[in-house]
């Protein structure tokens, strides 16, 4: 099954227990306003076999992880004491998974080894360097594309971690 954006934001949700609101403020920190019903229709699963950006674009996907890192963190300010203005990464399909890993990583404030113990929660073995690879700059030479498993377990450790009880009945579903 191929991951698409619209699989991140609703799986970060889960992980993290974000509620409707929650995530209504997010998106407005990230610059996009969503009301009840475009929130809803944004986290509806979409159907097997879709373009990845079917029902969330990528734009709309790295704006949501910019609003969950100003949430979380606050706005980030430079030299000249004004806000930052979020970057906006995710400048082809293979770069995706690469960026949410490391915004996910910023807002969250999670270390390496956080991330590593989401993995082998997930049953993932990964070292170091492996996760050094994904976290770096794509034009370094030792860069590496995060694969949909990377995150799809990162994901998925991050809720078997914070949710033990929903993912046990989710999983007997």
């Amino acid at each position: 099954m191929a991951f698409n954006n619209n699989d991140i934001i609703i799986r970060l949700r889960f992980a993290l227990n974000i509620k409707n609101a929650d995530m209504i403020k997010i998106f407005k920190f990230g610059g996009v306003t969503l009301d009840e019903d475009q929130l809803h229709d944004l986290l509806t699963k979409q159907a097997e076999g879709t373009k990845r950006d079917e029902k969330v674009t990528t734009k709309i996907l790295e704006s949501f992880m910019n609003g969950l890192i100003i949430s979380q963190r606050g706005e980030k300010i430079g030299p000249d004491l004004k806000p930052v203005p979020p970057t906006f990464d995710m400048v082809n399909e293979a770069a995706i998974n690469n960026v949410v890993i490391k915004k996910l990583k910023i807002a969250m404030a999670y270390t390496s080894d956080d991330l590593i113990g989401f993995l082998k929660t997930a049953g993932i073995q990964i070292s170091n360097s492996e996760l050094s690879a994904i976290l770096r700059r794509p034009d370094h030479r030792n860069y590496k594309p995060a694969g949909d498993r990377y995150l799809r377990n990162i994901l998925k450790g991050m809720a078997m971690e914070y949710r033990p009880e929903d993912v046990k009945r989710t999983a007997r579903k």
